[in-house]
């Protein structure tokens, strides 16, 4: 008496190749670049604070750390207002990210750019709502805004010795 090995049977062989052929399929499909997802274009669903909102992309809601700012932490001068700034410039509205890649704790950074192309980011320094983060951007015209926002005293820089929100959080972890 011959034992087939079920295994390899020309069935069984053949409902693996469609399995995997249909697995290669959706894979593929799914692989294609959609242009509006790759270029972050989605609409603003949440105000986190200063520096940082959600947005919806196709469905899927993103954490997004603006590139090149620090704005004032809770607890902070000025860090309900810049929330409130923040807002009034992007809740509710669609933006097109330039994403910068994660940050340590896996939010998006990405620069961020409203429907006739201003940069939120730098719309925020403008008007003295959050400080250039120098420690991680080089970017000599956010240095100029602030320069001039300071200069103007706008915003937390009306402030007789606003704290940078790097030094507020120092100052936090050493206690």
């Amino acid at each position: 008496m011959s034992r087939t090995n079920v295994y390899f049977s020309p069935m069984n062989v053949m409902k693996t190749f469609a399995a995997l052929l249909f697995l290669w399929l959706n894979l593929s499909l799914f692989s294609f670049k959609d242009p509006a997802r790759e270029a972050g274009m989605g609409r603003v669903v949440k105000i986190v604070d200063g520096d940082t909102y959600d947005i919806l992309i196709d469905g899927i809601q993103t954490r997004v750390r603006m590139d090149g700012i620090d704005a004032p932490e809770k607890g902070q001068a000025y860090y309900q207002v810049s929330k409130d700034y923040l807002g009034q410039l992007c809740d509710g509205q669609t933006v097109r990210l330039e994403s910068k890649g994660k940050d340590r704790y896996g939010r998006t950074l990405a620069k961020s750019f409203l429907a006739g192309g201003r940069e939120v980011g730098a719309e925020m320094i403008k008007a003295g709502m959050a400080w250039h983060y120098k420690k991680y951007s080089d970017d000599s015209e956010l240095a100029r805004m602030e320069t001039e926002a300071r200069q103007a005293r706008k915003g937390l820089w009306a402030d007789t010795n606003p704290m940078a929100p790097w030094d507020y959080r120092s100052m936090k972890r050493a206690k």
